[in-house]
Formats: C-alpha cells, sequence, structure tokens
C-alpha cells in the first residue's frame, strides 16, 4: 500500500499512476454470496457445469460483483494520513472489458484524474480504476470513482 502524508502530496501526481491494491480471489464461494445477497443467480455465474457449454465455456463473476470490490482496493491500494474519512460519492463511467472467470485473481490499478474542493472541506479525488485478472493482457473493468476526503 501507498501512503501519502497529505491530499496536498496527490495534486502533483495529477495524470498518474498511485498504486495498486492487493490481490483478491473470486471464487465459486464469493459468486454464490454474491448471487444470494443480490437475487442474481443467473446459470453462467451460479452452475459451473452448464457454464462449460456457455458462451465463455466456464462460469464468470458477476460484473457489478467485480465492480462490488472497488472499496476493498482502495481499502489496500493507497492512503492519506491525514484524511479522517472518506465517503464513495459516485461513478462518472464503468465499462466491463472482459470476462472475469470464477477462480480468477485480481487487483486494481489507481490513475488519480482530478482533484476538486468540494463543500464541508472535502477534497473529491476522481480515480480511474482499472481491475485486472492475473495474467490477463488488458483490465477486466475499468471505472471513474469519485470520492469525498474529509481531513
Amino acid at each position: 500500500m501507498r501512503i501519502f502524508e497529505t491530499l496536498a502530496d496527490l495534486q502533483a501526481l495529477t495524470g498518474q499512476l498511485l498504486g495498486h491494491s492487493d490481490w483478491i480471489s473470486v471464487d465459486q464461494a464469493r459468486v454464490n454470496a454474491f448471487a444470494e445477497a443480490t437475487e442474481d443467480r443467473q446459470w453462467i455465474h451460479v452452475d459451473p457445469e452448464r457454464a462449460k457449454a456457455g458462451p465463455f465455456g466456464e462460469a464468470i463473476a458477476h460484473g457489478f460483483l467485480t465492480l462490488s470490490l472497488i472499496p476493498y482496493f482502495f481499502e489496500t491500494g493507497f492512503a492519506v494520513r491525514e484524511t479522517r474519512m472518506v465517503v464513495n460519492y459516485g461513478l462518472n463511467k464503468v465499462r466491463f472489458t472482459a470476462p472475469v472467470p470464477v477462480g480468477s485473481r485480481l487487483r486494481a490499478g489507481f490513475k488519480l484524474l482530478a482533484m476538486d474542493a468540494v463543500a464541508g472541506g472535502a477534497m473529491q479525488l476522481t480515480v480511474e480504476v482499472a481491475i485486472e485478472a492475473e495474467g490477463a493482457r488488458r483490465p477486466v473493468c475499468v471505472a471513474e470513482s469519485l470520492a469525498r476526503h474529509y481531513r
């Protein structure tokens, strides 16, 4: 994990890679738990035998499961010491650019796109989150995340 002392330390890094998160495994148990939590039990995710005959030749994770891992990725990717609280403000863009086979390991890279002061004394960071599967040649998901950092 990369640690920054202050938000001002990030300002000069706009347009640059801030670092990478830890890896996390997306196994069938995680996929099944997500299916239960969201009521999305489509066979391509929860029936590995049937999924073998599907378009990807194996079960794949839900796109929204991949997206829901963004808080974990941020937690293990970088931190700013002077920040007492970070609030998820939303997403600008999300693209699922490749399937995530069940059993994959994922991590995210963070590119700082912008920093803007917002009401309440917070700084809003716009960060491109590129989620990659271990061994893949391109990201499986790219999202623009907005997070408000309060001092």
